[in-house]
């Protein structure tokens, strides 16, 4: 790590820049492109909507009052630590009264179960397809036996979902 101090029409300016190999690229552990029901695990409240989708090939959608975490689907085992998880997902709205965003829960044996939510960023109101995505750092020795992958969704309305990914990124 480097710092490079520059003045420029008598304005300074200091630039930090990271030495070392460029960071890895993401590699995809699971990848739901939501083609029907199948391996979804709430079924009341979720349909299959072939007419929406923001790949073509349908999505989930969640219609009337939401009140918590819907749970779409789970991993099992994953070798994944020293790493980044990143959950990621298209989400579209129509007409929701609160909010909705991911939530990611990695399940650890003999510690527990640890979350990360995607509350920098929820949807409400009318949206059309929306990137959204949650990380969850991993350190040296913490390897999920279990990660579950939910959308919660707060408040009335309709909610979408396609596209949904699960990558992982070296540290």
């Amino acid at each position: 790590m480097g710092v490079i101090n520059r003045a420029i029409g008598g304005c300074a300016f200091a630039l930090l820049v990271a030495c070392g190999p460029p960071p890895s690229p993401p590699e995809t552990v699971r990848a739901y492109p939501v083609t029907s029901m199948d391996g979804v695990l709430t079924r009341s409240g979720v349909v299959f909507d072939a007419e929406q989708s923001s790949d073509g090939n349908g999505s989930l959608r969640l219609d009337g009052p939401g009140s918590g975490s819907v749970r779409l689907f789970e991993t099992g085992d994953l070798d994944a630590e020293k790493a980044r998880l990143v959950y990621s997902a298209k989400i579209r709205t129509e007409g929701l009264t609160g909010r909705a965003y991911l939530e990611m829960w990695c399940s650890f044996p003999g510690s527990g179960e640890f979350f990360s939510r995607a509350l920098d960023m929820p949807v409400s109101g009318t949206t059309e397809w929306v990137s959204q995505q949650t990380p969850f750092l991993l350190q040296a020795g913490q390897n999920p036996d279990n990660v579950k992958l939910n959308l919660v969704v707060e408040g009335e309305g309709t909610v979408w979902i396609d596209d949904i990914r699960l990558e992982r990124v070296a540290l």
